[in-house]
């Protein structure tokens, strides 16, 4: 809720081709299924501008419960364009980033779940160990692992 008219984030939106594979992903990162539904109608067009849609869409949750990631496949209309394999320096969406507990355990699970380094894992200075990988779809995602007193 917001709090002296001040903004609170309340999610970040992508789109995806395969609904079931991004829930899968995201679970296998950490992250629960909130719900999942169809939103459609001429309403929720007024909202994107897109006139009539439908939408399938799947709300994931940190473990914290203060973020959330609504993930959503476009019956209709059809998606345009596709910004997922744009480099790290392309104007608009660029990556999603999410701390975790432990780095390496997590890229080894999500290696199985087809996700590719983009680059190298990384030391900044004693603070942290992080990466980017392409995850589901080639979504570009940021893990970072908090070094020192946990």
């Amino acid at each position: 809720m917001a709090k002296n008219n001040l903004p609170v984030m309340h999610n970040v939106g992508i789109v995806v081709e395969s609904l079931d594979g991004a829930i899968t992903f995201f679970t296998e990162l950490g992250l629960k299924l909130e719900g999942r539904g169809n939103v459609e109608g001429e309403w929720a067009g007024c909202v994107t501008g897109l006139g009539d849609q439908r939408v399938e869409i799947a709300m994931m949750v940190t473990p914290d419960g203060h973020s959330r990631l609504e993930l959503s496949r476009f019956l209709t209309p059809p998606t345009v364009e596709d910004h997922r394999t744009s480099p790290v320096n392309a104007l608009g969406y660029l990556r999603i980033m999410f701390t975790v507990d432990n780095l390496d355990e997590t890229l080894t699970r999500l290696y199985k779940q087809g996700a590719t380094l983009v680059g190298e894992v990384v030391q900044y200075e004693n603070i942290y160990r992080l990466c980017y990988i392409r995850g589901h779809e080639g979504l570009l995602i940021g893990l970072a692992e908090e070094l020192g007193d946990k």
